[in-house]
């Protein structure tokens, strides 16, 4: 491969080789018109890069190269090479051990059904890898992405620790530590405006009653919504009432239901209230009216007090013979279907801005805006929190009802939201 012509060299002075033994006797006007003479321009070789072959492409994802190093217009018809032929997912009857004798870990094959779309398994240094990670992946990239692209993922003890990775809790919980999870800092948050909840709380609490193991928390978070809901259904009691329903997949592949409910309250305020996050088996109209009529009568709500259902526009859940809504419809005639009217309204407000460049323009700006009062509303935020904090307290305290308690912060939040 020949060395490129730089642009500097069609400006170079060309020097006649014997004009170094010639200066002495040339007239100064005779060396300056020699020095000034331009050099033609040279012809300049391209560089041709060599071509590589999709065939030849390294399959097992600890041996093959980052996506960055391959010549850049051809990275996409590589990146296309490994969509088409999908994770590399190798089973072997036995894959290595690690560990201790009592507790021997080693890399599953049953994972590759929890994850087919994107884990991949390098026999050659027995790690994981993420072939999403892999293809999008820039070389100054997250740092945290680094071991699903490059050096691959063993820590095997890891894997299924999904359990203990709850949001309620922080990765070090010493009191030390700068992440304490957001149960610790709740904690604090609430000690730091009541004295006597500061004098049995985290450092100051009897060794043997801290409850800030990981079973407590998840038994606080389970009354927390327990009492949630017991309070949405004696507000509702034998009232008509609607259902919001939506489904999607979680990380690990399960179906999860939302539920919502809307009601008018006594007060005649119409509320709405999400109700809880449900596991289905699948998510076809039967197997979601079963598990919503479940969840309605284990809280002892009347199903034939159902008198309108929203949802999008999946045909599951819109079908007019064996859809969702027709089934409930079936068992509660009065239960009226309507079509989600925001997700209608977004599909129009997105169908419109693709094809009026003046409706782009006025969202693109409407942005902007939000994020001007917003940034200037700061300190109507910390006002709202204070007030959020002094009711969260006097319901600690039993000097506030649980209810009155919940509506007086969803009524600050409403505030806070629509400003």
């Amino acid at each position: 491969m020949g060395k490129s012509t730089t642009i500097d060299a069609f400006f170079k002075r060309k020097i006649i080789e014997d004009q170094k033994h010639k200066e002495s006797d040339a007239t100064p006007s005779s060396i300056l018109s020699e020095s000034l003479v331009v050099e033609p321009p040279k012809k300049v070789q391209r560089v041709e890069l060599e071509k590589i072959d999709i065939a030849s492409l390294e399959r097992d994802p600890g041996k093959r190269p980052p996506i960055w190093s391959y010549p850049l217009n051809q990275q996409d018809e590589i990146r296309q090479a490994y969509i088409n032929w999908g994770p590399y997912q190798v089973k072997l009857k036995n894959y290595p051990s690690s560990g201790s004798k009592k507790h021997v870990r080693h890399f599953c094959s049953s994972w590759f059904e929890l994850f087919p779309s994107w884990l991949e398994y390098s026999p050659s240094i027995d790690a994981t890898f993420c072939l999403s990670c892999y293809l999008f992946s820039k070389p100054n990239g997250r740092v945290e992405l680094s071991a699903f692209v490059l050096g691959g993922f063993n820590n095997w003890k890891k894997v299924n620790n999904g359990d203990n990775c709850c949001a309620f809790r922080g990765q070090d919980e010493s009191e030390k530590s700068l992440n304490r999870g957001n149960f610790h800092q709740l904690i604090k948050l609430l000690a730091s405006y009541n004295d006597k909840v500061a004098n049995v709380v985290q450092e100051n609490a009897p060794s043997n009653a801290s409850y800030t193991s990981p079973e407590i928390q998840k038994e606080i978070l389970y009354i927390f919504s327990s009492k949630v809901r017991k309070e949405i259904c004696q507000e509702i009691g034998n009232s008509k009432f609607c259902i919001v329903v939506d489904e999607a997949r979680d990380e690990s592949k399960r179906e999860q239901m939302a539920l919502v409910l809307r009601y008018v309250e006594k007060e005649g305020c119409i509320r709405e209230w999400f109700f809880g996050v449900i596991h289905v088996r699948d998510t076809v109209a039967l197997a979601l009216k079963e598990a919503i009529f479940s969840t309605l009568s284990q809280h002892n709500l009347a199903i034939h007090n159902i008198r309108g259902q929203w949802y999008d526009g999946a045909s599951n859940m819109r079908g007019e013979w064996n859809g969702l809504q027709a089934l409930i419809c079936h068992e509660c005639p009065y239960a009226y279907y309507i079509r989600c009217l925001a997700h209608r309204l977004q599909l129009a407000l997105v169908a419109t801005s693709r094809e009026v460049a003046s409706v782009h323009q006025f969202f693109s700006n409407l942005v902007f805006i939000i994020n001007i009062v917003t940034a200037s509303s700061k300190r109507n935020d910390e006002l709202k929190e204070a007030q959020a904090i002094e009711v969260a307290t006097k319901i600690a305290n039993g000097e506030l009802e649980t209810g009155r308690g919940l509506n007086q912060i969803g009524a600050l939040k409403r505030a806070g939201d629509t400003r």
